[in-house]
């Protein structure tokens, strides 16, 4: 069986992808004239279904505090954040690290995703506990 750390990690890849994903596909798509506001409202949004599914999957199988996956998935969305997405895709249109990690945008990005699984933690908790 997995180590429960080991598949929170993985979770938590799975959310950092699908939001990377749905963060440059806005790009192809553009609805309003400022695209990284447009990007940063779509990835806002996709965060909730990609840190349920995160999250469910994770519950599935394994069992942490939804305080501890949360925590464990920011740290590592974070650092994939500053291994990958900073390097592959911001600084080549001019983002450094700097930028990136200062934005009010990224933190209350990680404040919503803190707050998705902990709320759906509990919620597949709870379910568990009155079945």
């Amino acid at each position: 069986m997995i180590n429960k750390f080991v598949f929170s990690v993985l979770s938590s890849i799975l959310i950092w992808f699908l939001g990377v994903c749905s963060f440059l596909l806005s790009f192809y798509i553009p609805i309003i004239d400022n695209l990284d506001l447009q990007a940063n409202i779509v990835l806002a949004f996709a965060l909730i279904p990609s840190a349920c599914l995160g999250t469910y999957l994770f519950y599935k199988k394994s069992y942490i505090k939804p305080y501890v996956l949360a925590i464990i998935s920011i740290v590592v969305i974070t650092i994939l954040d500053a291994c990958i997405t900073v390097p592959v895709f911001l600084i080549p249109i001019g983002i450094n690290h700097l930028e990136f990690f200062t934005d009010p945008k990224f933190y209350a990005i990680a404040i919503e995703l803190f707050l998705i699984i902990m709320y759906f933690g509990n919620h597949l908790n709870n379910k568990k506990i009155k079945a």
